[in-house]
């Protein structure tokens, strides 16, 4: 079943939890389930369509044990039409939208947005090649919503700026990922971009000092010093890697206004997913998204990890 927009997936899923653990059973293993434990492909399922058991290992299991569902009371239909709505929206959508939407509540919406944003998160990035433009930006709080305290304290310097630096690392035409770091030293941002990038690649920065010695890393490094109005090159700037980051900012200020520090790496795996994905249909991107549900977030964790 191709689903061509949120109300066809509505209408073929409906309350049938059973046909949406079928679904996912065929997105997950195709036509032969696969053992969660030992991931022997000989396997039995119970007449109630929810258990299976492993010819091998002779455990049970269900479809949603290992996943981002396990354990979660919310329906397989109602995640299934969170996915496709977070995946949909071209800057996100926010948890307080999502309950409305859904009939959920904020707090439970919240922790399925989290547990979308986890799936999104790429654990295996190719080498970006050809020109790959790099660049920093800082994500913070306004001074109107601080507390007078907090203000004082800053102004007395008892307390460090709250602006969280965030590289971004874009292959022209090509992937683009978001990066919180602590810091933008030298060390930093060389490290990251060595992380990203092919030794073949070109990289184009501006004329920050931080950015100096990848001539030696790389075949070419080109800079443009916007400080002195330069901002092309021949066919060299920065211009996408900044559009990048407008569109990290308007999802930041139009949709989601609010966000810890410690979960912005996950706001910015998802603006980097839906980037990445940005010439599939909504229903194709729904469904690259289930591919990639393996991977359990307990809400302990998330509130208490950093990433």
């Amino acid at each position: 079943m191709q689903f061509k927009n949120l109300k066809q997936l509505v209408i073929y899923f409906g309350n049938d939890e059973q046909k949406c653990r079928d679904f996912l059973a065929k997105e997950r293993w195709g036509n032969k389930p696969i053992c969660v434990h030992c991931q022997h492909d000989k396997c039995y399922r119970f007449t109630d369509g929810r258990l299976y058991k492993c010819a091998k290992c002779r455990k049970q299991f269900t479809v949603t044990m290992g996943t981002i569902f396990e354990n979660s009371k919310v329906p397989l239909s109602t995640w299934f039409a969170a996915i496709y709505l977070c995946t949909a929206h071209k800057k996100g959508i926010s948890s307080i939208q999502l309950a409305k939407d859904l009939g959920v509540t904020q707090k439970t919406s919240w922790f399925m947005l989290m547990r979308i944003k986890e799936m999104t998160k790429v654990k295996d990035r190719a080498k970006m090649t050809r020109i790959v433009e790099v660049d920093e930006t800082y994500v913070g709080g306004k001074e109107r919503n601080k507390s007078n305290a907090e203000r004082k304290a800053f102004a007395e310097g008892k307390r460090k700026a709250e602006k969280t630096p965030v590289i971004g690392i874009v292959e022209r035409k090509g992937m683009a990922y978001l990066q919180v770091a602590k810091d933008v030293t030298g060390g930093t941002l060389k490290g990251l971009v060595r992380e990203a990038a092919d030794r073949m690649s070109i990289i184009v920065t501006d004329s920050f000092s931080g950015y100096t010695g990848l001539r030696d890393q790389y075949i070419g490094h080109v800079t443009v010093n916007h400080s002195q109005n330069e901002y092309i090159s021949g066919i060299y700037h920065t211009n996408t890697v900044e559009g990048f980051f407008s569109i990290l900012k308007r999802s930041i200020l139009g949709i989601f206004h609010h966000l810890s520090v410690k979960h912005l790496q996950r706001y910015c795996d998802e603006i980097s997913f839906r980037y990445n994905t940005r010439y599939m249909e909504d229903a194709e991107r729904f469904y690259y998204t289930l591919t990639k549900t393996e991977g359990r977030l307990t809400y302990k964790r998330l509130i208490t990890a950093i990433n």
